[in-house]
């Protein structure tokens, strides 16, 4: 049984992060919440650098991100409680979907199942992987009442592949497009927790107040898919399965997976999930499943840290689900993103001390946007939230949310920063050089 590990660094290609330093220069956009107007860049008057030539290829960014998020919620009547949020962010596409059952049917009713289908080059098997993995991993039979943990994850295994059969005959059948989509999910029964992975979202549980156990992401380059890989006649370029794709298990990807004289789990891209048993604990308090999108921004243990401290001063699910996608957009994430949250019954309650403590934190931080603006107006500048942002930066404030840091505090700073930049608008300019009757006297 595998226990916590630290996360190795993402891989970020160098494209990639030279568009995540322009999240510098597009942090008034984001503070604006993304209604209405044009981006930092266009309100500076600074030229488009996403312009492209009429014969260049279509971007995969949009030139702003798209903010709005799908949210759901539900619960269990054994005293689990779930959320979920998505959002298109900086994709000229979304291509994640997501399935949550808290309760299965007839005998499996104490069963739950949560899972995040990231897709890329298209939305068909991602979308149809939402609605159909969960039958196809029950119509195995190796999902049961009377659990068995081994016959579970044979039955999880053995629902992967007949779907990824399945979908290969009909891509040929109907031309489906070339789509494929990573699969992260967590099973939970009543005596266990199954975390299923193919590609590179990933889940987690958080228990006795830090990450306990995490699924290992699928990336070309790792030493087992890499031989795979070599095997089956392919190679690994730039990080990816013939210099392409990024993921070394998924399902869909079709066109990495026509070497015939080997299996369905040795193509240049297999669909097998690996799965994991792991008995459930008082201690246990929540699991988080994500995309890569997510991923990207944060590490397991800042997730971690900040889903924890956003449960005591917030009993809205959906909302910490929605304050995390925020929160990585502003770090930096390019991706589509979503995450589905699941308390358990041991989960961090509602408290009156962490409320407290949040409105201190919020306080110190007003003192500190009126102290930036104040600044500025001796240099009889405008108000400049940039600024602002840079100097909150360099200041030591305790106390921030662990994992979110001063990004996280979105809302408080753009609240403080529209009272006192109105404030400081309306004052008389700051005379530095002296009166009229001092400089006509010289």
């Amino acid at each position: 049984m595998r226990t916590a590990r630290r996360a190795s660094t993402v891989e970020v290609p160098s494209f990639l992060r030279q568009m995540a330093r322009e999240t510098e220069r597009m942090v008034t956009f984001f503070f604006r919440g993304g209604s209405g107007g044009g981006s930092a860049r266009e309100s500076s008057g600074e030229e488009d650098d996403f312009n492209e030539d009429e014969d260049s290829m279509p971007s995969p960014y949009l030139q702003r991100p798209l903010v709005v998020k799908t949210t759901g919620e539900g619960g269990a009547s054994w005293g689990l409680n779930y959320a979920l949020a998505s959002m298109q962010g900086w994709r000229a596409q979304m291509e994640d979907a997501h399935s949550c059952v808290a309760e299965l049917d007839g005998e499996l009713a104490a069963w739950g199942y949560y899972a995040v289908f990231d897709g890329h080059a298209g939305t068909t098997v991602a979308q149809y992987c939402a609605r159909n993995l969960l039958k196809h991993i029950l119509a195995t039979g190796g999902v049961k009442a009377e659990e068995d943990p081994e016959q579970v994850k044979e039955g999880i295994r053995e629902g992967f592949l007949d779907i990824d059969r399945q979908m290969h005959e009909q891509t040929r059948r109907d031309n489906w497009d070339r789509s494929g989509s990573t699969a992260t999910a967590v099973m939970i029964s009543p005596r266990h927790f199954y975390f299923i992975n193919c590609g590179d979202s990933r889940a987690f549980l958080c228990r006795g107040g830090r990450v306990h156990f995490y699924t290992e992401d699928h990336k070309p380059c790792n030493p087992r898919e890499r031989e795979r890989i070599q095997n089956a006649g392919g190679r690994v370029t730039l990080q990816r399965v013939n210099g392409s794709l990024a993921v070394s298990r998924a399902l869909g990807d079709f066109d990495f997976k026509a070497v015939g004289w080997r299996p369905q789990t040795e193509q240049l891209v297999s669909p097998e999930p690996e799965v994991y048993e792991l008995e459930r604990s008082e201690e246990d308090e929540f699991l988080v499943v994500a995309c890569d999108g997510v991923w990207d921004a944060m590490t397991n243990e800042d997730l971690c840290a900040f889903v924890r401290s956003r449960l005591q001063v917030c009993d809205d699910l959906r909302e910490v689900c929605t304050q995390v996608l925020d929160l990585c957009l502003y770090k930096g994430s390019l991706d589509n993103m979503s995450i589905i949250i699941i308390c358990l019954p041991g989960a961090p309650k509602l408290t009156q001390e962490a409320l407290h403590h949040e409105a201190e934190v919020e306080q110190v931080i007003d003192g500190k946007v009126e102290e930036a603006l104040q600044l500025l107006h001796s240099r009889d500048e405008e108000p400049d939230l940039l600024f602002v942002m840079k100097f909150l930066t360099a200041e030591y404030i305790p106390g921030l949310p662990p994992g979110g840091g001063i990004t996280s505090k979105r809302d408080c700073i753009l609240a403080s920063y529209q009272k006192y930049a109105i404030t400081c608008k309306n004052q008389e300019p700051m005379d530095t050089g002296g009166s009229d009757e001092s400089n006509q006297s010289t």
